[in-house]
């Protein structure tokens, strides 16, 4: 009886990770996501206003599927900041091309190579003003930012990269999505302990198996990266390969637009 109970919980915790990969690759092999990445748009979405007629502080956090077959698994993930009256926005990325931190490298909100990029975080004003020197405060003390450092799985990458600055702005209680393969990699060392919310907690096998339990969080199982659970908060199913079914996650602490 035990043993029955046993395979039965094994199989469906199986299908729930193979079926929804599965149509994700579907969705792949019938999408344009295999095309050249090499000539592949990068150009911006649209999804920022003109820097030099908002004078606001803004902070971005955005998401688009990766290139190749990774796409299937995975988004890249990035953070877009601009303070107070600054004519221009700064735009950083965690990269395998050389030295890993990289600034201003591609268009702020500009498509990942042919992806549109969904917005996991939008902070505008005041807000803003108060929690960019924590966010390039991240960007200036990452550990892992020398040539080298960068492993596309389980981690350190881009996604972990984003999810250590958004652990130093636990006030924004915000989510990467399950997509988010690397975000689970215990960039600190620890193992065990407290989810940077302190409304949960978690554990960790160096990033390959872990599991998370937090009223912001959710519930997250991480079975090599890929992330299987579900949101209370914001209700929704989390999937590996399909992502966030419900319920949008993004984060928002923003004032009503002003341009000037």
């Amino acid at each position: 009886m035990f043993r029955g109970r046993v395979l039965n919980s094994i199989l469906i915790l199986t299908l729930l990770i193979a079926v929804p990969v599965a149509l994700s690759g579907i969705g792949f092999l019938l999408g344009d996501r295999h095309n050249n990445w090499r000539t592949a748009d990068r150009s911006s979405a649209g999804l920022l206003p003109d820097p030099s007629n908002y004078s606001d502080a803004l902070i971005r956090v955005y998401a688009a599927r990766t290139v190749r077959w990774r796409s299937i698994f995975a988004v890249h993930s990035w953070i877009v900041v601009k303070e107070r009256g600054a004519a221009r926005y700064t735009r950083y990325d965690y990269t395998a091309w050389g030295e890993p931190i990289r600034v201003d490298g591609f268009a702020p909100d500009g498509r990942w190579f042919g992806a549109v990029p969904e917005t996991v975080v939008s902070v505008n004003g005041e807000t803003a003003e108060r929690l960019i020197p924590k966010i390039r405060s991240v960007v200036e003390k990452y550990r892992f930012s020398s040539y080298g450092d960068y492993r596309p799985w389980p981690g350190p990458n881009s996604n972990t990269f984003v999810q250590a600055a958004l652990d130093a702005v636990p006030e924004l209680k915000a989510v990467l999505p399950p997509t988010a393969v690397g975000k689970d990699y215990p960039y600190r060392g620890e193992w065990i302990g407290f989810t940077p919310s302190g409304t949960g907690v978690f554990a960790t096998l160096g990033g390959y198996i872990g599991l998370t339990i937090g009223w912001v969080e959710g519930v997250e199982l991480n079975i090599f990266g890929g992330v299987l659970g579900f949101d209370l908060r914001k209700p929704a199913l989390k999937f590996p390969g399909l992502g966030r079914i419900g319920v949008a996650a993004g984060a928002s602490r923003a004032r009503p637009s002003r341009i000037r």
